[in-house]
This record gives structure tokens, C-alpha cells and sequence, in this order.
């Protein structure tokens, strides 16, 4: 090769190489791995699959619903060599699941087809509690309130009682899974006026098929705590329901751009929805439509703590002794007071306050450095989550702000009353 011909060559490599695409320069606007954008069937975040069974492990659950109470943050200091914030105290923001006891109420065997897993048995408990039992009626008030009155009939004869056996056996004998109904207990928590249960079948994994069933048997009708179920450090899933903004444009919807100020008809919208032919609108474009109210599950929640609800020093750690609760001063916003078991979970999760969020085990055996990393939470901030909170608790305010106007008219209004 000539000179002048090799130099043509290099040159035009280099225009290769910094050659780029409209995809790269100008990307699309959202993503079209969640479409259809539609509001969600059920409010309950439904768990679409569960995690792989383990006959050497005891038997467990493996999901459990809870009510989102709001944020806070916390400080810890980091535990993980390699990292430039290793052993320096970082901040961080996390959810509180309040997650009162769920009760056990029903037992489901299904067997495995060539179409995917079928139903075989349903045992339902002998009793029910009126919480769960509104879950099968549209109106509580005027109904009869007879639902399950046969079941649990079942329970009361020999021949019931045979016939219940029975089934049990059959489950034994045919069933691939076992999957237990359980539901929340909405009149422990005081933060939601709803009395209506939410209601979920939840697989036990774990042991035999005879070891599943007797363990579903010998928990009818019991309350299941959160710390059965899930471990601190664990890493979990969350799954749920968005919060939901209605009918909005492309802008808030796809935030594509908006056009120049002088555009005819408005600016807000999308300058070519697509070429003359084909005489169709690809499903790709940007269009107007329903935001948010999304059926969405996020992997990889680290739980930071598990809170006792009857231990009033559930929010203190070893670096900070003062007793407080997790309930934050004046409450959680549009939520109140958490009295319940709550979940602390290391960042955002989906929906507004008061929804229900299912807590699913992952998937996948999490061996990564940040998975593995042990959590020593140095503080958490109980401050007033409405503005800018400066105490931590009513005891801490009371000492520096002193006596209040309100304090003397108290003690003027008892002495008067003497």
C-alpha cells in the first residue's frame, strides 16, 4: 500500500470509531420492557412465583404482607472492605413495614399437570375471624354472614372430621406443593381505618410433602410473626402497587420534551407520532394515558431491623441507649403510630403510605460482598417527619424548650380544680 492510500485508511477508521447513532445521541424516551402502562388489576402486590424448594431446610413461609407506615434514615457504619466508605459512617434511607402477626386459615394442595400446577384440596380452618370473612362479601352489612358456615361445620362431626383426614392423606399422597392462606390482622393496626383482611396464599418450603402438610396443620388458626419468617441482613422482594397519578400527558407520563415555547396548539406533546405509511400508530410512540397504579416488584430489599412492637426501646442501638419507639415525633405522616412488628428496609418502596406490600424471600442465593454484609446500625432518627424536626424525643424537647404556656394553664386549671 501506498502512503497516501494507508493514511486514507487510518483516517477513515477513526471516522469509524467515533461514528455514532441517533440511539446513542438521542435515546427513547421510557422503557417498553413495562407495557402495557395500565392500572393494576388487584391492589395486593401478587407473588407470581416463589422461591425454589429446599427439602434439607425445615419448613417455612416464604412471603408475608405488611402496611407501609413511611421513611426514615439511619447511620451505620460501613462494613465492607474494598469500598472507599469501608469503616466510615454513611447515611441511609429506609422504609418502615409495620407487619403485625398474619393468621393461618387455610391449607391448599396442588398437583403438577402437563399444564402448569392444579388445585387438588382446599382445607379452611374451623374458625374465621369477621376481618377475613369480609374479604368474601361486597357488602358486610347487608349480607347474612353464612360464608364458611359448612366448613366449618366439617370440623364439628365424625364424619367431617373423616372426611377432613381424608383430604389431608390425599394431599400427602398426590401434592407437589403446599401453599397455606393467610391473612392480615387490620384491627392490630391503628394507623388504617379498613377492617376488610388482605388475603394470600403463601408457599411453605421446606422438608416433605408429609413434613409441609403436618406442619400447615399444626398451624391452623395460629398467628405467624415476622420474625419466623425473615432474618436481619436477609435480602428480600417487595412486591406491589404503585402510587397513582391518573390520566396524564406524555410529558409527566414518558417525559419527552417539551416543544418551543411559540409551538401551535400547545407544547406539552409529541411533534411526529410516526410516518405516513405505515397508516398506523406503532405501539412504541409516547401517547397520553394512565401514570402510575403500576403492579411492580423491586429485588434485592436488604432488612436492616426487625422491630418488636412490644419493646419501647425498638428504635435504640448499642451507640445510642435512649428509649424510643420507631414511631417518629407526632407519627408518621398521614399513617400514626406503629405499635405492630415493623420490617426496616434499606431504601424507597412502591406505593403511598397505608398500602399493602407483599415481603417475598429472593429468588436467588444472594453471595455478593454488599449482600453479605452484616448491618450495625449506629442511630435512628425518630425526629418529626412533618418539617424540619429538631428532637428526637418529647423528653428531649421538653428539656430544652422548658415550660410551655400550656404547662402553667395546666397547672393553674389543677390547682383551681383542687
Amino acid at each position: 500500500l501506498s502512503t497516501t492510500t494507508a493514511t486514507c485508511l487510518i483516517s477513515f477508521a477513526i471516522a469509524i470509531g467515533k461514528m455514532s447513532h441517533r440511539k446513542f445521541s438521542a435515546p427513547r424516551h421510557g422503557s417498553l420492557g413495562f407495557l402495557p402502562r395500565k392500572r393494576a388489576k388487584r391492589h395486593r402486590g401478587k407473588t407470581k412465583t416463589f422461591p425454589k424448594d429446599d427439602p434439607a431446610k425445615p419448613c417455612h413461609l416464604t412471603a408475608f404482607m405488611g402496611y407501609k407506615a413511611g421513611m426514615t434514615h439511619t447511620v451505620r457504619e460501613m462494613n465492607r472492605p474494598g469500598s472507599k466508605s469501608h469503616k466510615h459512617e454513611i447515611v441511609e434511607a429506609v422504609t418502615i413495614v409495620e407487619t403485625p402477626p398474619m393468621m393461618v386459615v387455610g391449607v391448599v394442595g396442588y398437583v403438577e399437570t402437563p399444564r402448569g400446577l392444579r388445585p387438588l384440596k382446599t382445607i379452611f380452618a374451623q374458625h374465621l375471624n369477621d376481618e377475613c370473612r369480609r374479604r368474601f362479601y361486597k357488602n358486610w352489612y347487608r349480607a347474612k354472614k353464612k360464608a364458611f358456615s359448612k366448613s366449618s361445620g366439617r370440623w364439628k362431626s365424625e364424619a367431617g372430621m373423616a372426611s377432613i383426614a381424608d383430604d389431608f392423606e390425599k394431599m400427602k399422597k398426590y401434592c407437589k406443593v403446599i401453599r397455606v392462606i393467610c391473612h392480615t390482622q387490620l384491627s392490630l393496626v391503628k394507623g388504617l381505618p379498613q377492617k376488610k383482611a388482605h388475603l394470600m396464599e403463601i408457599q411453605v418450603n421446606g422438608g416433605t410433602i408429609v413434613d409441609k402438610v403436618e406442619w400447615a396443620r399444626e398451624h391452623l388458626e395460629k398467628a405467624m410473626p415476622v420474625k419466623d419468617v425473615f432474618q436481619m441482613n436477609e435480602i428480600v422482594d417487595v412486591i406491589g402497587v404503585t402510587k397513582g397519578h391518573g390520566f396524564k400527558g406524555v410529558t409527566s407520563r414518558w417525559h419527552t420534551k417539551k416543544l418551543p415555547r411559540k409551538t401551535h396548539k400547545g407544547l406539552r406533546k409529541v411533534a411526529c407520532i410516526g410516518a405516513w405509511h405505515p397508516s398506523r400508530v406503532a405501539y412504541s410512540v409516547a401517547r397520553a394515558g394512565q401514570k402510575g397504579y403500576h403492579h411492580r416488584t423491586e429485588t434485592n430489599k436488604k432488612i436492616f431491623r426487625i422491630g418488636d412492637g412490644k419493646d419501647k426501646k425498638n428504635a435504640s442501638t448499642d451507640h445510642d441507649r435512649t428509649e424510643k419507639r420507631i414511631t417518629p415525633m407526632g407519627g408518621f405522616p398521614h399513617y400514626g403510630i406503629v405499635n405492630n412488628d415493623y420490617l426496616m428496609l434499606k431504601g424507597s418502596v412502591m406505593g403511598p403510605k397505608k398500602r399493602v406490600v407483599t415481603i417475598r424471600k429472593s429468588l436467588m442465593v444472594r453471595l455478593s460482598r454488599r449482600d453479605r454484609e452484616e448491618i450495625n446500625l449506629k442511630f435512628i432518627d425518630t425526629s418529626s417527619k412533618f418539617g424540619h424536626g429538631r428532637f428526637q424525643t418529647d423528653q428531649e424537647k421538653k428539656q430544652f424548650m422548658g415550660k410551655l404556656k400550656k404547662d402553667f394553664e395546666k397547672e393553674r386549671a389543677a390547682a383551681a380544680a383542687e
